[in-house]
């Protein structure tokens, strides 16, 4: 699945380029002029400001007779997705440099025990 979301990809680049050497390209790996027109027009139109990443691979189950995964490949951005695109994550907040000099909580974990004097011993 994995190989045909690469081809998939592939095919929608070759749409996006829209020349005439991208469709002959196209159509000789696409069987099917209706196919090879809707990836010049539709999907092109549809993912022209996308960089890449056209379509989602969605795992589905494992077959029954020989155990193969099986899964789902779908264009991203389309209306009856089967599941939505997450919103982009914020990104991390900014980490406070450490001081160099501050103690570990390890150091202090590991600490010897402490030496307290006991003023009932002193007399003795």
């Amino acid at each position: 699945a994995k190989e045909v979301r690469r081809k998939a990809d592939q095919m929608v680049q070759l749409g996006k380029d829209g020349t005439l050497d991208a469709a002959r390209r196209a159509s000789a790996f696409v069987r099917g002029d209706d196919v090879v027109h809707k990836l010049f027009t539709e999907l092109a139109y549809r993912y022209k400001d996308r960089a890449g990443g056209y379509t989602r691979l969605l795992r589905t189950r494992i077959r029954i007779g020989d155990a193969a995964p099986m899964a789902y490949i779908e264009f991203v951005d389309r209306e009856n997705e089967l599941r939505e695109a997450k919103p982009a994550t914020p990104p991390p907040p900014q980490r406070v440099p450490l001081d160099p000099w501050a103690k570990s909580r390890a150091s202090q974990q590991w600490a010897g025990p402490k030496v307290t004097m006991n003023p009932k011993s002193e007399g003795l």
